[in-house]
């Protein structure tokens, strides 16, 4: 396995957990020298990966989307033999895997991309994956696919051809935009109205059990609020991995309204607005057409 972050980290765990012979390299050593306390077989290069895995090799990477990916295989590729299987396991644009597919296939080698959901939770719980690739590459890997779902024959399944595993993840990660939205913009509806005063993670508890909104995300926000209910020091930035914006891309490409996820993806880009020219815009427009007052900043506002 090529890239021992958390997630990475986790699944070699319970590769490990269910007899699984595991490689495991970084570029961080520290990460290795981890993933080695938990049982797997460590290495220091890319090479020394490669020598002690047996042919047909398996290589799962999980690496960021973009340019480290493209560099890992162009690395890989001179050092494995026809036969072998890469697979990402990564959040690869769809259109990336179906260009690195073609070109690994070229040279004798698989190419699977496996979108994969569960986070931190996955090696308790297991992870949800959706595979994409040739049908024989896919089935031959499902001893190692079994083993990482929450169970043999549920949360996770071979949905396509090459690409097809990454397009749904991305499908699956837009959909999870709207849902996180929904809840927070409930919860901070909840939070203003004062007079009631109302205990948020409360009425999350009570949601989490026979509500038609009941789900694992719930879960967790009812756990962070009754952890921190007015979330302090939390900072009102939320980043975004490319996902969303991707399936709002695609939207646009097939003609689907998708205008939930389309806003919560534009609520995200919102928060990380230091400078707020637009609201400040906005203002000065209302002062230009009504005639109403500019509310200016305190001096040190924005130091």
């Amino acid at each position: 396995m090529i890239g021992l972050g958390k997630m990475g980290a986790n699944m070699a765990e319970r590769l490990l957990q269910g007899g699984h012979e595991v490689v495991g390299f970084d570029l961080d050593a520290a990460a290795v020298r981890e993933v080695v306390g938990r049982g797997a077989h460590g290495a220091d290069s890319l090479q020394d990966l490669v020598q002690q895995l047996t042919a047909p090799r398996v290589i799962w990477m999980m690496v960021p989307h973009g340019p480290p990916v493209d560099n890992t295989i162009g690395a890989l590729l001179p050092l494995i033999e026809a036969g072998d299987t890469i697979i990402d396991g990564g959040n690869s644009y769809y259109k990336e895997t179906q260009r690195r597919a073609a070109a690994c296939a070229t040279s004798g080698h698989h190419y699977i991309d496996v979108g994969t959901s569960g986070g931190v939770w996955g090696l308790t719980e297991g992870y949800s994956m959706m595979v994409g690739g040739a049908a024989d590459a896919v089935d031959a890997l499902r001893p190692v696919f079994e083993t990482l779902a929450p169970s043999p024959t549920t949360g996770w399944g071979h949905v396509g051809p090459p690409g097809a595993g990454h397009y749904a993840k991305m499908i699956h990660n837009g959909i999870e935009y709207g849902l996180m939205q929904a809840y927070a913009e409930g919860f901070a509806i909840l939070n203003a109205k004062e007079e009631f005063g109302l205990d948020l993670s409360q009425i999350g508890e009570i949601w989490r059990h026979g509500s038609v909104v009941r789900s694992w995300l719930l879960d967790l926000t009812t756990a962070a609020l009754a952890e921190n209910p007015q979330l302090d020091g939390v900072a009102p930035y939320v980043p975004d991995s490319g996902e969303g914006r991707w399936t709002v891309f695609e939207a646009i490409d097939l003609n689907v309204a998708a205008p939930v996820i389309g806003l919560s993806l534009m609520g995200r880009i919102e928060s990380r607005d230091e400078i707020e020219f637009a609201d400040r815009l906005l203002a000065s427009m209302r002062k230009g057409f009504g005639g109403h007052a500019i509310v200016t900043e305190e001096p040190g506002d924005n130091a």
